[in-house]
């Protein structure tokens, strides 16, 4: 316990090794290249609008979120358990109807599927409902997720007009090339659960983590260009002596290796516009393979009491997944034109683009538990972070707490 522990990287993963490493009696120093909390979770207010960097949910179903987050304190915001797709100048809603009764009339007339594929979605929820985590990630039968819907025996027409449209804005590829073990997780979650927000954006979920840690020193504005044993190089070409290294963000640089892991980008833009069509608090999707925008959400469309925009103005969140060569100016021209001809928005005010890089890991290989080559490179450095599991938040947390027993074990 008089180890000396730095963690590089105060997103998720770190802050929930920190957690458990001060439960242990452990005083850990968490370094951090930025000057805040939260890694690729983070929350801007500009023009008195809270702005998350990419359009995030917490599913609340997560088995770790319940268990580090104190769910009343984050003053949860609610999403409709559905969708309103977007196609051929026309809306038309599905969702869940045993959550929220107001769905079942639209879901029952919607087009966008035929009553076999409703009805195979029902089978779908029951089978997921009754099959553990453990038993989605040990199932060593997976495919693609376009595979597995197909011989779920879901037609093309839902495919192409729910399915690729929802689930490419959570893989973030247009394929569903992402593998069905993660689409039974992410689909099981959505089933069991609420896909919420914290009233002030999802830069309070690491803030009330970072407020659990009573012992853990944090230095900010501090980018670390190596990583050796027992030895941290900042760029400012200071050094820390250490005596447990954990790496809690991209790894490949700062140890030099050539095992690099690959990203799946997106753009997220956010707009004011004259007037909030959908009016309630639910995503929208684009189901048009020509276009560009993937999907939209009114992040002011919960009543102003229940979210924190001290703004009166109606914001949209635009996700876009394709990649594109536009520049910005062009990018903001071709969104707000397909926003005016497809879903009749007209936007007022551009407010802010974010261009994410590194938004989700790109991985062959889904877990939901870490084994040692994944956890250590040696006694003394370790790694975490989503990209070590599967691309979720419930993953981040999952390695972080893993990893952190791993030490406790190894330095009792």
């Amino acid at each position: 316990m008089n180890k000396k522990v730095h963690i590089i990287g105060a997103g998720i993963s770190g802050l929930i090794t920190a957690i458990e490493l001060e439960k242990a009696g452990y005083n850990p120093t968490i370094i951090e290249a930025t000057n805040s909390v939260g890694g690729r979770v983070k929350s801007d207010v500009i023009d008195g609008f809270v702005l998350d960097h990419g359009f995030q949910v917490l599913l609340d179903a997560y088995p770790k979120a319940k268990k580090y987050l104190d769910y009343n304190a984050l003053e949860l915001q609610k999403l409709i358990p559905g969708a309103i797709i977007f196609k051929n100048g026309k809306t038309q809603t599905i969702g869940d109807p045993l959550r929220q009764l107001n769905l079942l009339f639209p879901t029952i007339i919607t087009s966008i599927g035929s009553l076999k594929d409703k009805l195979t979605i029902l089978k779908l929820n029951l089978d997921l409902k009754n099959k553990s985590i453990d038993s989605i990630f040990n199932d060593t039968a997976h495919t693609t997720t376009l595979e597995y819907l197909k011989a779920k025996g879901f037609s093309n027409k839902i495919i192409t007009n729910f399915f690729k449209p929802f689930f490419s804005g959570i893989f973030l590829e247009t394929e569903l090339k992402t593998s069905s073990v993660m689409f039974e997780f992410i689909y099981k979650m959505f089933g069991e659960g609420l896909a919420v927000i914290p009233k002030n954006g999802m830069q309070a979920i690491p803030n009330q983590l970072k407020s659990q840690l009573k012992r853990t020193n944090f230095i900010f504005n501090s980018p670390v260009s190596k990583v050796e044993e027992k030895l941290i190089t900042l760029q400012d070409n200071s050094c820390i002596e250490t005596d447990i290294t954990v790496i809690a963000t991209e790894s490949s640089k700062i140890l030099n290796t050539e095992e690099k892991v690959q990203w799946k980008s997106c753009d997220n833009l956010y707009f004011t516009v004259e007037k909030d069509t959908l009016k309630q608090p639910i995503i929208g999707l684009l189901a048009d393979e020509n276009a560009l925008i993937n999907n939209l959400f009114f992040t002011t469309s919960i009543d102003n009491n229940n979210n924190n925009n001290t703004s009166k103005a109606h914001l949209l969140s635009v996700t876009i997944v394709k990649e594109h060569n536009f520049t910005e100016i062009d990018l903001i021209k071709k969104v707000e034109a397909e926003l005016k001809n497809k879903c009749k928005i007209i936007t007022k005010t551009f407010i802010k683009r974010y261009r994410i890089k590194q938004a989700l890991p790109d991985l062959k290989s889904i877990k939901n538990n870490l084994d040692s080559e994944s956890l250590k490179k040696s006694n003394t450095l370790f790694l975490v972070g989503d990209y070590t599991l599967n691309g979720s938040l419930n993953a981040a947390m999952t390695s972080g707490e893993q990893v952190a027993k791993h030490i406790i074990e190894l330095n009792n």
